[in-house]
């Protein structure tokens, strides 16, 4: 079984153009954990390219070949020094893991 996590973010940022850097910024770090973290299957991330004003910022896709490979995800440490810089310019998260 195949898990796919999917995050979306709305940062806290109030001007349009930090926003978008920090955007692309979350963007450049959550994709160089491919090849980082091992249980990395697949990942697609990037801003968000339309109605700023209802949507997220910026969102992931990563899959995991099970639980336990998004389990070690969470915990890895690149993850978490990543997770800290997001956390930092957020507002708002949203995540949903299913199986594909």
């Amino acid at each position: 079984m195949t898990i796919r996590h999917v995050v979306a973010w709305k940062l806290a940022a109030q001007d349009v153009e930090t926003r978008a850097e920090h955007a692309a910024e979350v963007s450049r770090r959550i994709q160089g954990l491919v090849g980082v973290v091992p249980s990395i299957r697949a990942l697609s991330i990037g801003p968000n390219t339309a109605y700023p004003e209802v949507n997220g910022d910026v969102a992931v896709v990563a899959d995991f070949d099970d639980l336990a490979g998004l389990d070690e995800y969470q915990v890895h440490p690149a993850h978490q020094e990543v997770a800290a810089y997001v956390r930092s310019v957020v507002a708002d998260r949203i995540a949903v893991d299913f199986e594909v």
